[in-house]
């Protein structure tokens, strides 16, 4: 073979590869640092496993609703309206969600609340609220953690205890144990103006927080932090169905290790289903992660992970290269 015949071989392959890594999807991770109240930040890979902050660590969008002013547990997912959806933890202590909607991810429209709980007048909060588009049903389905005093008593006693700054609005009431007892709920929608009522999304009689949805084939999958303080756990679990609004089954064993971890993430990468999650008892850099080829059996990467070391609760999603560009140009 020639060597001008090699040499044609070879930027022919180059272009090829070149063209492949351009088409590849890149990963981002939405999260928060220090208490939210500097709004959402992002963090970018290639892999999975090497993260790099975006924007250089500045926010792209800053809370402007809520008592609190929070933007705590950013979860964005990418939608068949080609828009970037993101729901948010508000405050600690109020009966609302905080949502925007981006094209880019740099332009953000208005932000609004989203009154999920306040119908419950004893309701404590709305934790982590978590996005899915649901292609059956066609809408966006959010759930999000709440605890409501004296509704499920049979675990009042397993929950960290509540201090003495309780929301203006609960009615004390000395028969009724202020712990956290969280379940899940939920609410949907189709365009973001009208919600579904609220229900109960997910209680198999334990306290439960930081849902978020995924699909397997059929099988929806539900991970979950079990949230009991006594006994301890505070461990990362999984669950599944194949009606996303009907029974799921029992819950697994703690797929995370000898810590305590919260604010499960999980995407596909190749084979291997990945979870990332936040180990916020630890110092330092406190994002790990574990991977599973059948989701039953997982193995513990913490160790090969690097996050932006204030990287805190957030979510993972794919986008398009160009998308990834836009955001790397920014100055």
């Amino acid at each position: 073979m020639s060597n001008k015949i090699s040499l044609t071989i070879f930027f022919i392959i180059l272009a090829v590869s070149k063209s492949f890594n351009q088409n590849k999807d890149a990963y981002l991770y939405s999260y928060f640092i220090n208490n939210g109240s500097d709004g959402l930040h992002l963090a970018y890979s290639l892999d999975g496993y090497d993260w790099k902050t975006l924007n250089n660590n500045k926010s792209f969008v800053t809370p402007t609703i809520g008592n609190d002013k929070l933007m705590r547990d950013p979860c964005i997912i990418f939608g068949p309206d080609k828009k970037f959806h993101m729901v948010y933890t508000i405050s600690w202590r109020e009966r609302s969600i905080g949502y925007t909607s981006s094209k880019d991810l740099i332009n953000w429209s208005k932000q609004i609340e989203i009154p999920v709980m306040v119908h419950e007048k004893n309701a404590l909060n709305c934790w982590a609220p978590e996005i899915f588009f649901d292609s059956k049903s066609k809408s966006y389905i959010i759930i999000w953690s709440t605890t409501i005093p004296g509704r499920f008593k049979e675990t009042d006693e397993s929950g960290d205890s509540i201090d003495t700054h309780t929301p203006l609005h609960f009615e004390k009431n000395s028969n009724i144990k202020l712990t956290y007892n969280h379940r899940l709920y939920y609410t949907t929608t189709k365009n973001f103006i009208n919600f579904s009522e609220t229900k109960l999304f997910f209680d198999q009689g334990f306290n439960v927080i930081d849902g978020t949805i995924n699909k397997s084939n059929d099988n929806y999958l539900l991970f979950i932090k079990n949230e009991t303080r006594y006994p301890p756990q505070k461990n990362i679990r999984i669950t599944s169905t194949k009606d996303l609004f009907g029974e799921f089954q029992p819950v697994s064993k703690p797929i995370t290790g000898n810590y305590w971890a919260e604010g499960p993430s999980s995407i596909k990468i190749g084979k291997f289903w990945h979870v990332y999650f936040d180990k916020y008892m630890t110092t330092g850099n406190r994002m790990g992660a574990v991977k599973s080829k059948d989701l039953i059996n997982w193995e513990d990467i913490s160790d090969k992970i690097n996050f932006p070391e204030n990287a805190l609760h957030g979510s993972i999603f794919r986008v398009k290269q160009n998308v990834l560009k836009k955001l790397l140009e920014l100055k």
